[in-house]
């Protein structure tokens, strides 16, 4: 019998599997690891997709941690060629609900407390998402984030959110000190040293899996409410 991608099984070692968010038919790649104790879901920055390497790289040390991870795209090829689309941030913001709401569809996800780990315009979307669903998410972490791009919304965030920047990204951090102030949920800056917009830098990427495990698996970890 052909496995069928819109309905996904827990993969027993964790290893992410091809998934697709229905109805809007988003592909994803779904990573379970055995006894996992919350999901978080990867919203990426624009012109970038599930197969992002950094956002990988964290989703995988994420799920050492016992978390799962869902990275998908926000948008299909056909809406991704409108340059208007990669960056409307209500509709990605639209899009990681609907996936939320996804998961909360199948049976053995559906208990897991989820998170959103958002990158560049994906962290602002990361954000609006979070805003429109307070009793479902409950943490967000933003790398290298845009949430000036989210600003009518930073004051309606609830759940607890951490802001991680490159000492070096001079012109976001100075965005993110800006909307920290506007957040009013539990809230952090987090500053890594020497480390531009990319963390390209040696153990910068690193040190940003250690501060976003950390987060999830503090609010997270409790299980499901």
């Amino acid at each position: 019998m052909r496995d069928d991608p819109e309905r996904p099984a827990r993969p027993e070692a964790g290893a992410p599997q091809p998934v697709r968010i229905t109805p809007l038919g988003l592909d994803g790649l779904l990573g379970v690891p055995p006894g996992a104790r919350g999901i978080v879901l990867f919203a990426h920055g624009s012109g970038s997709s599930r197969f992002s390497p950094r956002n990988n790289f964290v989703a995988d040390r994420l799920r050492d941690a016992g978390l799962a991870t869902l990275l998908f795209d926000l948008l299909t090829e056909p809406e991704a060629a409108d340059r208007g689309n990669v960056f409307d941030i209500p509709l990605l913001a639209e899009r990681l609900a609907a996936a939320t709401g996804w998961l909360a569809e199948q049976p053995t996800l559906r208990a897991l407390p989820c998170g959103y780990f958002g990158a560049s315009t994906g962290a602002a979307a990361a954000l609006v998402a979070a805003a429109t669903q307070p009793r479902r998410i409950r943490a967000v972490v933003s790398r290298g984030g845009r949430p000036d791009m989210a600003n009518g919304w930073l004051a309606r965030v609830e759940c607890p959110t951490l802001l991680i920047v490159g000492g070096r990204d001079l012109e976001v951090l100075a965005l993110n000190q800006a909307a920290l102030a506007r957040l009013t949920c539990e809230k952090e800056l987090r500053i890594v040293p020497h480390a531009t917009h990319l963390f390209e830098e040696p153990g910068t990427l690193e040190a940003v899996v250690e501060h976003a495990r950390d987060w999830f698996l503090h609010h997270l970890g409790g299980g499901a409410r």
